[in-house]
């Protein structure tokens, strides 16, 4: 911070700038590093996980990786594009199985995450659904989600001192968070609600409700 004086006749000035302060080029590099280390970390974790959630797909390339460093890369390539043409076999041979143990999973893990899981906290504020006290805003818990074809049902645990009435009476409001055409909320169990969205025009074709396993459990606190 400099101070500078003024001077003129009788009168005096005092004047006071600040200087900002210039961070070091090799800070702004180290942070840029630490961050892409992080978000590298986060992918790896996420493409471990999905590997492990669909086998099917991840066995035969992880095994043609390895072939790859063992025997050359040629040989690596080469099963890589064996297994590829053995999926699309199996695609068209086993349709329903396939969809059943890749393309299902992966539609209703993907959905899970982008229409709810990823926004929950901030939408439930946004409908008015959290409670906040002195310290932290506490959001009601979501539960497990099921994705359909046109509708997807959602089980979340109310917070105390809310009913079924507060979800029922922002129903609409709820709809419009999630960008679903209609939501319809009920009581499913002690303290359960389950909020039903339509997603589509549910009456232009046959809505086949999710099997049990379709359901997605979702533990701790969503983000």
């Amino acid at each position: 911070m400099n101070t500078t004086t003024l001077t003129t006749g009788t009168t005096t000035a005092t004047v006071t700038t600040g200087t900002q302060r210039r961070r070091d080029p090799f800070d702004l590099l180290g942070l840029a590093v630490l961050h892409t280390g992080w978000y590298l970390l986060i992918g790896a974790g996420v493409a471990v996980h999905w590997a492990i959630l669909f086998p099917v797909v991840s066995v035969p390339f992880l095994l043609a990786g390895i072939s790859g460093f063992l025997f050359g890369w040629p040989v690596g390539v080469a099963e890589a594009v064996y297994a590829v043409v053995v999926l699309f076999g199996f695609r068209r041979r086993f349709p329903d199985l396939f969809d059943r143990w890749v393309t299902d999973r992966a539609r209703t893990r993907f959905l899970t995450w982008w229409r709810y899981r990823r926004n929950w906290a901030r939408l439930m504020k946004a409908c008015r659904l959290t409670i906040t006290t002195e310290t932290r805003t506490v959001t009601p818990k979501l539960l497990a989600v099921g994705i359909g074809q046109g509708t997807d049902r959602v089980r979340l645990r109310m917070l105390e001192g809310q009913s079924p009435a507060d979800f029922e009476m922002r129903a609409d409001t709820i709809a419009h968070a999630f960008k679903a055409e209609q939501c319809r909320a009920s009581i499913v169990g002690p303290a359960t609600v389950e909020l039903r969205f339509r997603f589509g025009d549910a009456l232009a074709e046959t809505v086949v409700l999710p099997r049990v396993d379709h359901w997605t459990k979702q533990e701790g606190h969503p983000a």
